[in-house]
């Protein structure tokens, strides 16, 4: 049987460095930015929130030009007025990234306010520094998208998240970790979210305890 062939992030980590270059408002969100907080599931998707204006936009589509790429800018613009997504595509070798508008009154607000700078590891590519939702954020967007869907992969990122923060494996996020703003936040949610919440802390809990 043939090896799955490992995936390309190339296009993820050009758009990246693109918006740091043209300094636009960002946040990896969702598995990857989890990565960073002991996630240990493969991922193959970077979700990106966005606060584009219209010199971000113009400045973007001109890194991403026609006839290899597709980043049309009345797309985006239209997207963003909608709230959104909308994506980037690199012709030659098949790939699209996603990208999400952030609007003020969205749940992102928080998160994006509360957006810290991280260090990411991408297969391929150097170590860089990019902003990044906190560890808190990540779970309670998990438990938001558990409650839509009821994934199982959310309950065990959150559960990885967890042992790690609890087993103190990087000192400097476990003492930055606000477990009641993820309690305070679960609340908001929904009773089904609370629940999961608490159960998964308890489960990591005596994980970590064991070793």
């Amino acid at each position: 049987m043939a090896k799955k062939e490992r995936p390309d992030f190339s296009l993820f980590l050009s758009i990246l460095k693109t918006l740091e270059a043209i300094q636009a408002p960002y946040m990896i969100i969702g598995a990857f930015a989890g990565t960073v907080y002991g996630v240990t599931r493969v991922t193959y998707d970077i979700d990106i929130v966005v606060d584009l204006k219209s010199e971000h936009i113009r400045a973007l589509c001109e890194a991403y030009p026609l006839p290899r790429y597709y980043a049309d800018p009345v797309m985006i613009y239209n997207s963003i007025e909608m709230g959104i997504m909308f994506n980037i595509i690199d012709t030659n070798r098949g790939e699209k990234a996603d990208l999400v508008p952030f609007r003020p009154d969205s749940s992102y607000q928080s998160a994006f306010d509360r957006r810290v700078r991280q260090m990411v590891e991408i297969p391929g590519a150097e170590p860089f520094e990019v902003w990044c939702a906190r560890a808190e954020d990540v779970i309670l967007g998990k438990l938001m998208a558990w409650q839509e869907g009821r994934s199982r992969k959310h309950e065990t990122d959150i559960f990885d998240m967890l042992v790690f923060h609890y087993q103190g494996l990087d000192p400097g996020l476990n003492a930055e970790f606000d477990e009641d703003y993820v309690d305070q936040g679960s609340v908001r949610i929904g009773k089904e979210a609370v629940e999961l919440w608490n159960t998964i802390k308890k489960a990591a809990q005596i994980q970590s305890s064991q070793g």
